[in-house]
């Protein structure tokens, strides 16, 4: 199959059309119309085979994922998402793998009324590049830079299930059958907090969404806030599925440090603290607040209860160099 054959049958025409695309695929670039007094927020991803995901992911979920992440970035922003494009690179042009490929692409954008404006194809090892465009109103984006002591902290959802699926392949952990397909599905289909960042917007004052694990992420908000933190572990929430799974001190390196949640961190000031948590509440959104801002630049402080945890010995890497494509 020829480069613009598969781009004609599996993007060309295909998913939502947006009002405000001028001019989608099929051109040398795409034009859009940004809302007035908006500015422009913009992400990138790539994920590569055995860097970023098994070599045996279905082509679904990575569509899917692939879509994901990056609205997962413009959420933390605050920012609405509305086109991507897609740089796709194939070993070979499979139909049946492309057809699931692009279906889970389409399905999520759809949901989030983003349409696919555009992107390039080429021949090589399997990697995935997109680029998420969103707008967000001028001067409201929320940026990692505006914790300040006393600030809550909060997250949008449990943690924990997305590492402990990928290291119960790795290490192949006696996890029951039907727990190890919940926590797999956490993984291959996260689900990103697109209303909640907007909910955000006017009343947070620092976010992220957790890629890297939640004392990773959250490093960088203390870092570009100049401020530190107090965690308490035994409020961070679960799901049934990791608590059935796994218990004692070796579920901590999975909620605090493996990342792929893509749950929204942010913090914000006590008096904006209850009408977030009544907005957020009307999306259905039970956010949890796990620790507040603190002096001390860069420093986390984490508790289970009133025991310090030794979080120097959490460090965890994400899988680099197993299932290499």
């Amino acid at each position: 199959m020829q480069e613009f054959e598969l781009i004609n049958r599996y993007f060309k025409g295909r998913g939502i059309s947006r009002r405000d695309v001028n001019l989608g695929i099929g051109d040398d670039c795409a034009l859009v119309t940004v809302p007035q007094n908006s500015q422009l927020a913009v992400t990138t991803d790539t994920m590569v085979c055995g860097v970023h995901f098994f070599e045996d992911m279905s082509p679904r979920a990575l569509g899917h994922r692939a879509i994901a992440v990056n609205l997962s970035d413009l959420a933390a922003m605050g920012a609405e998402p509305a086109w991507v494009s897609v740089a796709l690179t194939l070993p070979h042009a499979d139909v049946q793998w492309l057809e699931e490929f692009t279906a889970g692409m389409h399905e999520i954008a759809e949901y989030f009324n983003v349409q696919i404006i555009g992107g390039d194809t080429t021949q090589g090892p399997l990697t995935v590049t997109v680029c998420a465009k969103g707008t967000v109103p001028e001067g409201k984006a929320i940026t990692r830079s505006g914790a300040k002591t006393g600030d809550w902290i909060y997250v949008t959802g449990p943690l924990g299930d997305a590492g402990l699926a990928v290291e119960a392949r790795k290490q192949h952990l006696d996890i029951d059958p039907e727990w190890l397909k919940k926590l797999t599905h956490k993984l291959e289909y996260p689900t990103p907090r697109v209303a909640a960042g907007q909910v955000l917007r006017g009343y947070a004052s620092a976010a992220i969404d957790i890629s890297d694990g939640l004392l990773a992420d959250l490093e960088h908000i203390l870092e570009m806030s100049q401020v530190g933190a107090t965690i308490q572990a035994d409020k961070i929430p679960t799901t049934e599925a990791f608590r059935q799974s796994i218990e004692g001190e070796a579920k901590w390196p999975y909620i605090l440090a493996y990342g792929d949640d893509y749950e929204l961190l942010y913090t914000v000031p006590e008096n904006h603290k209850a009408m977030l948590d009544n907005k957020l509440n009307q999306y259905g959104i039970d956010a949890v607040c796990i620790g507040q801002i603190r002096g001390g630049e860069g420093k986390i402080d984490v508790f289970d209860g009133e025991h310090k945890l030794d979080i120097s010995a959490m460090g965890f890497e994400h899988f680099a160099e197993d299932e290499a494509c």
